[in-house]
């Protein structure tokens, strides 16, 4: 037998020494503008580092249930556009750019690791805990441009004016938080919506004029999967919130019958996301693109802000009319759920191809948020408030579904192509 090591058969690829492809797996760049993965599916990564947002929305939604206010309402809202954007920021960075390496790992996992800290001072941003949550934040956002410059540097000359505005926003945002650190609570409140409102309005302009004219696909059916994703992860929060509020309260045939109805809003929440907008495909064009992506904000903290108000909804179940505060809170969810899906609509490539069908249940589902928020101001007891909410997103769905049925569609049909 002979103690030499085989001929390699001829054409075979050459051997690589273990040392460089470590390297290579360790410190491979990202990948860059327009060499988009249309055929991958969301990682494992991904879904791990979606969960750490289960904490952060978690934090936020429970400070509002114990502060059913105008201002505890307008806190929860900026602090849950601020995790929104931290989250699409590292959802469209993997999307675009990321790689099942070493590399995009470890970035993921620092993120990870800071979103893990916010979490600690989500829940008093309102108070001292705001200072340091804007650093941690700020750090954050420095991580991410980071990532972006990294690209930036790799891309084309031709390709760079759009990643270019992009930096010089993410920039101006990190500069933004950190001067906020110092300011008194209120002010830095202010600050922070400021800083939400203005990051979403320039990042759509600049969305709309980079797809004006698409040079190349960067709508995956993944990146539309872990949109989906976020919206089961803030569903979460209204079984969360029934949960706290029957475990929270002294528990009878009432109290229990009013938390199941809260518990079934949730559902019909699911309802009509999973059949009029989950996994299809919005268009490409700019203006299209970007209200789909920047009206998930809105849609998202609706149903977030629900699960808030399961809590207040099941403690007072035995009162004769629910709270003020909580009545509007739900009435305004679900309008709110329900107006941003007819805004949504019209984004999605398939939805010229049967416009009759469209405008149709785009109507009932407006009459049913106008429904809603009369429901809210109407102020009824909590068991009752929840049923009519239930009814309208029950028969919003029950409209859509018949109508699909009767243009022999499939609810959940996706376009050809």
């Amino acid at each position: 037998m002979s103690d030499s090591a085989p001929e390699p058969r001829p054409g075979a690829p050459k051997a690589v020494p273990w040392g460089t492809g470590a390297r290579r797996w360790l410190f491979r760049p990202p990948r860059r503008h327009g060499e988009a993965d249309l055929d991958r599916s969301v990682s494992f990564l991904e879904l791990f580092y979606d969960l750490v947002y289960v904490v952060l929305v978690g934090q936020a939604a429970y400070t509002l249930a114990e502060h059913f206010t105008w201002r505890g309402t307008a806190t929860f809202a900026v602090v849950f556009g601020l995790i929104w954007i931290a989250w699409l920021n590292g959802t469209l960075f993997y999307e675009l750019h990321g790689r099942e390496d070493g590399h995009t790992r470890s970035l993921i996992f620092v993120q990870m690791l800071l979103l893990s800290l916010m979490a600690v001072y989500v829940g008093h941003a309102d108070g001292d805990d705001g200072r340091t949550l804007a650093i941690l934040y700020a750090i954050l956002l420095a991580l991410l441009s980071y990532q972006w410059f990294s690209v930036y540097r790799l891309d084309r000359p031709e390709l760079r004016r759009t990643p270019r505005r992009y930096l010089i926003v993410m920039v101006v945002g990190i500069v933004v938080m950190a001067v906020s650190a110092p300011l008194s609570a209120d002010a830095r409140l202010v600050v922070w919506a400021v800083f939400v409102v203005a990051w979403c309005a320039v990042e759509c302009v600049i969305l709309i004029s980079w797809r004006r004219a698409p040079s190349y696909d960067v709508v995956t059916e993944p990146l539309v999967e872990r949109f989906g994703l976020f919206i089961i992860i803030v569903l979460g929060e209204v079984v969360i919130g029934v949960v706290n509020g029957l475990t929270d309260t002294e528990r009878g045939a009432l109290v229990t019958t009013t938390g199941l109805l809260g518990l079934a809003v949730g559902f019909g929440f699911w309802w009509n996301y999973a059949d009029l907008m989950a996994r299809r495909m919005p268009l490409e064009a700019g203006h299209s693109l970007a209200t789909w992506i920047f009206v998930h904000l809105p849609l998202s903290m609706a149903v977030a802000a629900a699960g808030a108000g399961m809590v207040g909804l099941v403690e007072h179940a035995a009162d004769e009319r629910t709270p003020a505060a909580v009545s509007w809170l739900m009435g305004g969810s679900v309008a709110v759920m329900l107006i941003t899906t007819v805004v949504l609509l019209p984004t999605l490539a398939d939805y010229d191809r049967r416009p009759s069908l469209r405008t149709s249940v785009q109507t009932v589902l407006t009459t049913a948020a106008a429904g809603a928020l009369v429901v809210g101001w109407a102020r009824p007891a909590p068991w009752l408030l929840a049923l009519i909410l239930l009814l309208l997103l029950f028969v919003t769905w029950v409209f859509a579904f018949v109508r699909w049925l009767s243009e022999g569609v499939l609810i959940n049909e996706r376009p050809a192509g």
